[in-house]
């Protein structure tokens, strides 16, 4: 019973030694000098074996797997940095991005940052993308929503003036597709609504902002 007994106990402090050079070997790791200081100082169980983790990599990652652009405020909270460091890691992807000659660069796009493609790949990528057929814009549309955009915020009876059509239905449509919303009241008989555009509309045309909008001067033709 005692000779069991000490099998026993040598077999308990054996599990406890495992246990401790786990310890060990998961803190030397977690500190090493390679090794990424908070907040990416990850735990064993989280840290890809296969690759080097940095703030800059991380920001790219975010920015890969989002969907819609991403300020640099909201990047920053995200990856636990700050603003400036967001924009100094946005800068050297790029220049890394340019110096491998990638397809796809991060670009201003409504107020944020986004991973898009560069336009010379359009030709291949109207091929893959299937747009439906109720998603497109007639050209009423594209010009009532052209107005609404130089002239925001405007009334309908001032798109309609500059049309010469009724518009209704058509800027119904665009709110619909998330393009257009009512962005106030204007301060005349009737309390008319105003219009103007959406930060979707900013994304779909690539802008980072409104000013970014061709000027008028751009837009005629020439003689």
């Amino acid at each position: 019973m005692e000779e069991y007994m000490t099998e026993e106990q040598k077999t308990e402090e054996q599990k406890t030694e495992d246990r401790r050079q786990k310890t060990e070997y998961r803190t030397r790791n977690n500190h090493h000098p390679s090794s990424i200081v908070h907040p990416f100082d990850f735990t064993q169980d989280r840290r890809p074996s296969s690759a080097e983790l940095t703030a800059e990599s991380v920001v790219e990652a975010v920015l890969f797997a989002s969907d819609e652009p991403l300020s640099d405020a909201r990047l920053a909270d995200i990856v636990e940095i700050g603003v400036k460091q967001v924009r100094q890691y946005i800068q050297s992807l790029n220049e890394k991005y340019k110096a491998n000659n990638n397809a796809f660069r991060i670009e201003q796009i409504a107020g944020g940052y986004q991973m898009l493609t560069l336009s010379a790949y359009n030709h291949w990528l109207q091929k893959l993308l299937h747009v439906r057929s109720e998603g497109k814009l007639s050209s009423a549309s594209l010009e009532t929503l052209a107005i609404i955009a130089y002239k925001q915020p405007v009334i309908r009876a001032d798109i309609e003036a500059i049309r010469g059509v009724a518009v209704g239905e058509i800027i119904r449509s665009l709110m619909s597709k998330g393009l257009v919303k009512i962005v106030g009241r204007a301060e005349v008989i009737g309390r008319p609504m105003l219009y103007g555009t959406t930060k979707k509309f900013l994304e779909i045309f690539g802008l980072n902002s409104l000013k970014d909008l061709p000027k008028v001067e751009e837009l005629k033709k020439p003689d």
